[in-house]
């Protein structure tokens, strides 16, 4: 679904957890995930989201490159004595799949867990992995998109390359397109190219 959906449903729950003064914690990846997640919120709202460590200095670059994004604070790292104490009741924090079920989570007690990737289409991945909520959204081109993004280049000739791609190139022939699967050095799930399994 478009992102803006995606956001609306984060948006949604983040307002959920806030009703129950719980911390709404969401994980994706530190490199475009988190950064497309704040982008898009930006059409609900403009409260600012604490971001984990790894997720912060990353965001700061995007920012500095002129994406507009939720205005945002790192998680506070010292729990020692004297540190202040950060309320994260009814905030939204975004921090890496990897921090989920570490210590760093301590932070937030009775948070709510979502997870946000386009692997979260596939059936039975949020209950396996332990998520509250799971957000499908995918940075990669689904197959309608993939298609219409060829038409829209008005390309006569198309290589396709990674993954399986018979199927694509079947396709762009019957549509009268001048297409091939391109051979590179890692075509294959092995890591070898044809040239390298055969010498």
């Amino acid at each position: 679904q478009p992102g803006e959906v995606i956001a609306r449903e984060i948006f949604e729950w983040w307002q959920l957890m806030k009703q129950s003064e719980r911390p709404a914690v969401l994980f994706g990846y530190s490199l475009g995930k988190a950064q497309r997640v704040l982008a898009e919120l930006t059409r609900f709202t403009d409260e600012s989201v604490f971001l984990h460590g790894a997720v912060f200095p990353l965001t700061e670059l995007y920012r500095e490159a002129g994406i507009h994004m939720l205005p945002t604070e790192p998680v506070e790292l010292s729990t020692g004595r004297g540190a202040s104490k950060v309320d994260y009741r009814g905030r939204l924090i975004i921090a890496p799949p990897g921090a989920s079920g570490s210590t760093w989570m301590r932070r937030f007690p009775n948070a709510s867990t979502g997870f946000c990737s386009g692997w979260m289409r596939v059936r039975g991945n949020r209950r396996r992995r332990g998520y509250d909520r799971g957000f499908v959204l995918s940075d990669h081109a689904d197959w309608p998109g993939l298609l219409r993004t060829i038409e829209q280049t008005g390309a006569s000739r198309v290589l396709t390359t990674h993954g399986q791609s018979a199927s694509l190139v079947r396709l762009l022939r019957e549509r009268g397109l001048d297409a091939a699967e391109l051979q590179t050095r890692y075509s294959n799930d092995g890591g070898a190219g044809d040239d390298e399994a055969t010498s």
